[in-house]
C-alpha cells in the first residue's frame, strides 16, 4: 500500500527527507489547501506524448492519472497496488499479467479497463505510421517507443480488468516496470467517445485506418492543457485528485476525487503553481506550503518559515544540440563543447551544498546516459577527457578545421530562469574567445520543439529537455532522448549503432557485457556530441513548518509524488 511505502521510505531515504514533524497537534489546525510550487510546465495531460513528457507532466499529474508503477523519491519504480498488480509469468517468452483493481473507476464513473493499456501500447508501439518525406512517420506523437515496441500483443477483452502483455519472441525487456506508469495511462473511453467508436480496442486491433487516424489525432492534441476554461469531461482522473480548474490567477487546482477507491487524500485541495508563476511573490503572499524548484532559478526567492534543502537531482542539466544548421558538422559541435566551461559551471551553479565524494552531484557530469551513482559510471567516462574544462586554443583549432567561421549559437530554455540565464552568460563569455558567439534565446513560451524548427541551435534543460523535475534511476528517458525517431530526440540525432546498443542493453543481464556496451555508447556520444552533459541539476526542496509526510522527490515525479499524504498544520 502507498501509505506503508511512505513509512518505509521515510526511514530508508532520510537523506532525501525534509519534513517537520509536529508535536502537540491538538493546538494546531490543519490547513485545508496546500500551495505547491514546481517548475514543471502544465502543457498536456498526456505524459506519454512528446509535449507532456518534455513539459514535465509526470511531476504534476502523477497523483491524478495513476499507473501500475510510479517513480519513488530515489528514482526507483514502485508498484502502485491501489491501481492493480503486474507480475511476470514464467515461460520462454516474456509475458506480464496485469490485473486492474476491481474497484478502479475514473472520476466520471467509467471503470478502468485493459482498454487503457491497449491504447497506451498502440500509441507508443511505433507500428501505426503514415508516409513522410523521409520514410514512415508515426501517427502518434509519442515521447518514446522504448519497451512498448518490444511488445508483440496485448490480450484484452474490451472492458475487462485483465490484460496479458506478450513480448516479441527472443526479446526480454528488463525495465518493464517503467511501462504503463503514472501520468502515462490515458482514459481510452474518452478517446472512444471523442472519435465516435464503440471502443478503441476493436478499432486498433482490426486496423481500422480511418478510426486509428482519429484516435491518434485526439491522443496527440485532445489533452492539451491551457490556462482558462477546460472541458473537464475530457480530463477524468484515475487517482486521489482530479482537476477542478486551471488559470494563471488561481493556479492548477486539484481537489479530492470522490470516486477514488484507495485511501482518501489527507489534504482535500492542492494548488499547483507551475513554471511561469511569480514564485517569489507567491512565497511573500504565504501561498506556498511545498516548494520544488531548480536551485538558483528564481531570483530573490525567500522561503521564511520553511525547512529548506538543496539536493542533487536525478535530472541531468545539459545542452541538447541540433545536428543541422550551425551544428551540422560534428567539428563545430566539438569546438563548442571544448569552449563550454563545464568545470566552472559546476563550481558556480551546479553544486548542491558540499559535493559528496561520489554519486549524484559529486562533480561535473561526464556521461550522457549512465547514472552518476551507477557502479559503471567511473569506467565509462573516458570520452569526456577532451571536454572537462574550457580549452579555448583547442576549440579555436577545432573550429578552424571545420571551415565554419564565427558561428552564432542560440541557446533556448524556458524562462524566467536566473540560473540558466547565468549558465548561458558564462558559456558566451568563454566561447567568445574561440570565435563563437552565444545568444541567450530563453523565453517564457519556449518549448524544445523550437530546436527542430530551427529557431534555436541548442536547448538548455534537464533530462528529456524538461524545464523542471526530471530523471529516474532506470534512465529510460535519457536513452530514449537520443534514439532516432524518438519524440524526445529534439536534436535529430540518428546513429544506428547507438540505437542497437540501447536495444541490446534493455535486455542484457550480464554485467561485463553491459559495461562494454555502456562504454561504447558513451565513447560514441562523446565523439558525436548530440548533447553536452553539465551536472546533476541541483534543486531547492522546501516544506513549510508544520508539514507532515513531506518527502523530497528529486526525480521526474517531483516532490508531489506523494502529495495525497501531505498534512500541513499551523
Amino acid at each position: 500500500m502507498r501509505r506503508s511505502t511512505i513509512r518505509l521510505l521515510t526511514v530508508l531515504a532520510t537523506a532525501a527527507v525534509t519534513t517537520s514533524v509536529v508535536t502537540g497537534c491538538s493546538t494546531k489546525n490543519q490547513v485545508p489547501s496546500i500551495g505547491y510550487a514546481v517548475d514543471a510546465a502544465v502543457a498536456s495531460y498526456n505524459g506519454a506524448s512528446t509535449l507532456g513528457a518534455s513539459s514535465g507532466a509526470a511531476a504534476v499529474f502523477g497523483r491524478v492519472l495513476t499507473g501500475f508503477f510510479y517513480t519513488g523519491p530515489d528514482g526507483q519504480q514502485v508498484a502502485d497496488t491501489d491501481v492493480g498488480t503486474a507480475k511476470e509469468v514464467p515461460g520462454e517468452t516474456q509475458t506480464v499479467q496485469y490485473r486492474l483493481n476491481p474497484d478502479g473507476v475514473y472520476s466520471d464513473g467509467v471503470k478502468t479497463s485493459c482498454d487503457d493499456l491497449v491504447l497506451a501500447w498502440s500509441a507508443r508501439s511505433g507500428k501505426f505510421t503514415r508516409p513522410g518525406d523521409r520514410g514512415p512517420v508515426s501517427l502518434f506523437d509519442a515521447a518514446s517507443t522504448m519497451g512498448y515496441d518490444e511488445i508483440d500483443r496485448i490480450d484484452c477483452q474490451p472492458g475487462s480488468k485483465d490484460a496479458t502483455v506478450v513480448f516479441r519472441p527472443g526479446k526480454h525487456y528488463l525495465p518493464w516496470r517503467t511501462l504503463f506508469a503514472a501520468a502515462e495511462v490515458m482514459p481510452a473511453h474518452v478517446v472512444a467517445q471523442a472519435v465516435g467508436v464503440p471502443n478503441v480496442v476493436n478499432a486498433l486491433q482490426t486496423g481500422d485506418g480511418a478510426a486509428i487516424g482519429r484516435i491518434a489525432d485526439f491522443w496527440n492534441s485532445g489533452w492539451t492543457v491551457k490556462a482558462g476554461a477546460l472541458d473537464l469531461t475530457k480530463f477524468p482522473s484515475s487517482g486521489p485528485y482530479r482537476i477542478e480548474s486551471f488559470s494563471a490567477k488561481d493556479g492548477l487546482v486539484l481537489v479530492a476525487n470522490e470516486k477514488w477507491w484507495g485511501d482518501p487524500p489527507e489534504t482535500k485541495r492542492i494548488v499547483v503553481w507551475p513554471k511561469g508563476t511569480d514564485f517569489a511573490a507567491k512565497a511573500k503572499e504565504n501561498a506556498l506550503g511545498v516548494v520544488d524548484l531548480g536551485a538558483g532559478s528564481v531570483a530573490d526567492l525567500k522561503l521564511d518559515g520553511f525547512d529548506e534543502s538543496t539536493i542533487a537531482s536525478r535530472g541531468a542539466e545539459q545542452l541538447v544540440l541540433a545536428t543541422g544548421g550551425v551544428f551540422a558538422r560534428v567539428e563545430v559541435r566539438r569546438a563548442f563543447a571544448q569552449c563550454v566551461p563545464r568545470q566552472a559551471l559546476f563550481d558556480t551553479l551546479g553544486k548542491a551544498g558540499e559535493p559528496a565524494q561520489r554519486g549524484l552531484g559529486a562533480g561535473v557530469l561526464n556521461a550522457h546516459v549512465v547514472q552518476q551513482d551507477s557502479l559503471y559510471y567511473p569506467a565509462v567516462v573516458g570520452g569526456a577527457d577532451r571536454y572537462r574544462g574550457a580549452d579555448i586554443p583547442a576549440a579555436t583549432a577545432t573550429l578552424a578545421s571545420s571551415g565554419t567561421a564565427q558561428p552564432t549559437v542560440r541557446i533556448g530554455y524556458q524562462g524566467p530562469d536566473a540560473r540558466r540565464a547565468q549558465t548561458v552568460a558564462m558559456i558566451a563569455q568563454s566561447c567568445r574567445g574561440a570565435g563563437i558567439t552565444v545568444v541567450d534565446a530563453g523565453s517564457p513560451d519556449f518549448t524544445p520543439v523550437k530546436l527542430p524548427e530551427g529557431a534555436v541551435d541548442a536547448v538548455l534543460g534537464g533530462t528529456g529537455s524538461v524545464p523542471g523535475p526530471s530523471g529516474s534511476s532506470a534512465g529510460t528517458v535519457a536513452f530514449a532522448a537520443l534514439r532516432a525517431g524518438s519524440g524526445l530526440d529534439f536534436g535529430g540525432f540518428a546513429n544506428g549503432r547507438y540505437d542497437a546498443i540501447t536495444d541490446q542493453l534493455a535486455g542484457e543481464a550480464n554485467s561485463t557485457t553491459t559495461l562494454n556496451l555502456l562504454t561504447e555508447a558513451e565513447n560514441l556520444l562523446w565523439a558525436q556530441l548530440p548533447s553536452i552533459p553539465l551536472f546533476a541539476t541541483p534543486r531547492v526542496i522546501a516544506f513549510g513548518h508544520g508539514m507532515r509526510n513531506g518527502i523530497a522527490g528529486p526525480t521526474q515525479a517531483g516532490t508531489g509524488w506523494n502529495m495525497d499524504r501531505w498534512v500541513l498544520q499551523r
